[in-house]
């Protein structure tokens, strides 16, 4: 698990970084719980916008996506999710 510390750190970090991956109508499926999972993997840190004709609450497609990748969840604001995993081939992030 990630402290307050190190969250708050990622929650620096993210800040400038755009929405990569969007959940829609569909909600969170397979598929995007693979390609969400190689997005982590090569950049650590990414935001996932809700879209507002998602079916599920932010709440509940933040844990499918969270038990789906096996990532840490950093934040939910608004409608923007903010999900962090450690890379094993390319490690860009140190947590302090």
């Amino acid at each position: 698990m990630l402290t307050g510390k190190q969250k708050r750190f990622l929650r620096s970090k993210a800040h400038h970084l755009d929405p990569i991956f969007q959940v829609g109508k569909g909600g969170v499926n397979d598929n995007m719980i693979k390609q969400v999972s190689e997005a982590l993997e090569a950049r650590e840190l990414m935001k996932i916008s809700v879209l507002q004709n998602c079916d599920e609450d932010r709440d509940t497609v933040a844990k499918q996506l969270v038990n789906g990748t096996k990532a840490q969840l950093v934040q939910v604001i608004g409608n923007t999710i903010v999900l962090y995993k450690e890379s094993k081939e390319s490690k860009t992030i140190t947590l302090p």
